[in-house]
């Protein structure tokens, strides 16, 4: 610790340290020690006048050259010191603190520093004096040791949670015996914002405006008041402002009072203004980097979800079925799971779109997925009116699968459509399955009445890529197909392509 200038006056100074540790008194000149002078160590004993202090005069008090060293500091030794060099003087007052029994630092000792957040934070170590005494040195934080037995030393850029209380102990040996020497920082984390407070009023001329406030004894000032400014209002007052400038904002201006005060020849009006801060707290970067880590990997998770889940909600929704076993056709009375329409007659045309409709469709619906299928011609004997029983077949039906051709709305089977149309509009007993066999280029031949159904869904028969039970055509033609759990007709077969053949 080097204390003083060489001076030819009495220069006076006050120093406060721990007692049971070291201290020293030192007195810096331009003159080596080494050079011949008188110098002398002289302690005050009040009313008594002066006593020398010779290496005799105590076992905890040496001297080396232009040092007055205590091992340790007590109580006792507080009072005014005096080093005499020739004609020169110089005088130190010593205020000895008893030391806090559940502390590790004294707060009268504390060095304060204020860091911007994200700027370098730099805690050192290192004794200007006893250094080369030091045998061990240890960091402790809110006086909890910090484990960094390389280097006892704090260098980073400042995050919020730095903010708090740093010791550096110096554990040093002396005449066999071993001392400890602390110095401590109080670290304040601050954002490194300016804040301007501006106070102003209508006044007269006389008036006079001014902040106040009260400031803790050894604060380091940040608060700057600016010069007050007027300006003469068309009414023939005054108008004047005094901005109070704030700078590097940190705990110590956080609610705290800073008062506008208007002085009139009326009295006084004050106005208070309060600096707040936000409730936020630093996150670490590693927990953040994890965190946005965690919260993309979340987030991808999620999005393929969905995308699987609408590129395969057919599958899931048959998996679904199969899983509950589920089964819409036990109680509600019809007959048939659907009613096939397709374009009949003699004519050549319709030959590959019958045998879709009168073969593939039972071979896969009834033989294997177990549904009851209605087809006119199979399941209807000759006779009778054929219009009635059609109407009456497809009330009797959970579903009406209609097999589109180009000259389907000009065949007798219109009035098949017409009839479910109207099932499904105005009573709302049936579904409508569209299946393109053959490509359809205008679908303005359809009723449009049949746009105001929102079940219905055009399914496209592709011969090359259709024929397997796991094709999408048929995935799709179950998902419209009302749940059931009914077995297939004549046993189980193999995944096979559906024209290959039936199943045993």
């Amino acid at each position: 610790m080097q204390l003083g200038q060489l001076s030819l006056t009495l220069l006076v100074l006050m120093f406060r340290d721990t007692s049971g540790e070291p201290f020293f008194l030192k007195y810096c000149s331009s003159i080596p020690e080494n050079e011949s002078s008188t110098t002398k160590w002289l302690k005050s004993n009040g009313s008594h006048g002066q006593a020398e202090l010779r290496p005799s005069s105590s076992p905890r008090v040496t001297m080396h050259g232009y040092a007055l060293e205590f091992w340790p500091v007590e109580l006792d030794d507080n009072g005014s010191y005096f080093f005499q060099m020739g004609n020169q003087t110089h005088e130190w007052r010593l205020n000895v603190i008893r030391r806090s029994k559940h502390n590790c630092f004294t707060e009268k000792q504390v060095i304060s520093k204020t860091v911007e957040v994200g700027k370098a934070l730099q805690v050192d170590c290192n004794h200007s004096y006893y250094q080369n005494l030091v045998n061990r040195t240890a960091l402790y934080k809110d006086c909890e040791k910090i484990e960094n037995n390389k280097n006892p030393s704090l260098k980073k850029n400042a995050e919020f949670k730095d903010q708090g209380y740093y010791t550096c102990m110096f554990f040093l040996h002396h005449n066999g015996k071993l001392f400890n020497v602390t110095s401590t920082y109080k670290i304040t984390i601050v954002e490194g914002t300016d804040v301007q407070l501006n106070c102003s009023a209508a006044l007269n001329e006389k008036d006079l405006i001014y902040w106040t406030f009260r400031r803790e004894d050894g604060q380091e000032p940040n608060e700057h008041e600016g010069e007050e400014v007027k300006a003469r209002t068309s009414e023939g007052k005054w108008h004047a402002s005094r901005i109070l400038r704030i700078e590097n904002i940190n705990e110590k201006n956080l609610n705290f009072s800073y008062n506008c005060t208007v002085s009139s020849e009326k009295g006084q009006d004050t106005k208070r203004f309060i600096l707040l801060t936000k409730d936020r707290r630093d996150i670490p970067g590693h927990v953040f980097t994890g965190g946005m880590i965690t919260a993309a990997v979340i987030s991808g998770v999620v999005l393929s979800l969905v995308i699987v889940a609408v590129i395969c909600r057919v599958d899931l929704a048959l998996f679904c079925r199969h899983l509950m076993r589920r089964d819409e056709t036990l109680t509600d009375g019809k007959t048939y799971d659907a009613f096939v329409s397709y374009l009949k007659g003699s004519r050549p045309e319709p030959g590959e779109e019958r045998a879709f409709a009168v073969e593939v469709l039972p071979r896969v619906l009834e033989g294997r997925f177990g549904y009851k299928l209605c087809i006119f011609e199979r399941d209807v004997a000759p006779g009778g009116a054929v219009v009635d029983e059609i109407h009456s077949l497809i009330e009797q039906s959970r579903r009406l699968i209609i097999v589109l051709s180009t000259s389907y709305m000009f065949n007798e089977v219109r009035y098949e459509l017409e009839s479910g149309l109207h099932e499904a509009l105005v009573e709302r007993k049936i579904k409508i399955i569209l299946i393109e066999f053959a490509p359809v280029r205008d679908f303005t031949f359809l009723p449009q009445s049949l746009e105001l159904l929102k079940s219905h869904r055009v399914l496209k028969w592709k011969a090359d890529q259709s024929l397997s039970y796991n094709s999408r055509f048929w995935k799709n033609l179950l998902y419209l197909m009302p749940a059931k759990t009914a077995p297939p007709r004549g046993g189980e077969c193999e995944a096979e392509p559906v024209l290959a053949g039936n199943c045993p």
